[in-house]
């Protein structure tokens, strides 16, 4: 899931890197308004994980608080390397749920995010064969 989790964070991160600062925060009425506000959101509730998991809790106003404004730093933010933790399926599982919502709003921009199942991550395919020999 971990590898799923940062392929697809990849992906879409490629792709809103190519849209205007306009278009990624243009309100398309999504539960955090815009496919930046819903950036923010994965990151800040990462986070809120991350600190339950480490005992470390971050204080945040409420759960759309915006992170970055800036979408450079907001995609360096999200690209940072985290100490070693164990992590349960909730995490993974709320970055798909939004991930969701993100394609949606990416296809409302004229862009297609491509497939985007766990079964075609790539590497996949090599870690079957493995299992299998």
């Amino acid at each position: 899931m971990a590898a799923y989790n940062r392929w697809m964070n990849e992906r879409l991160y490629a792709l809103c890197a190519e849209l205007s600062d306009e278009e990624r925060k243009r309100d398309l009425r999504a539960f955090f308004r815009s496919i930046h506000g819903t950036l923010n959101h994965l990151l800040l509730a990462d986070r809120l994980w991350l600190g339950r998991f480490t005992g470390e809790l971050l204080k945040i106003q409420g759960l759309a608080q915006e992170l970055y404004a800036d979408f450079a730093e907001l995609r360096r933010e999200r690209a940072r390397t985290l100490p070693l933790w164990t992590a349960v399926t909730h995490l993974f599982n709320h970055q798909t749920h939004h991930r969701g919502q993100l394609t949606t709003l990416i296809k409302q921009t004229g862009r297609d995010p491509g497939i985007t199942d766990l079964i075609w991550l790539p590497g996949l395919e090599s870690v079957s064969e493995a299992r299998r020999a």
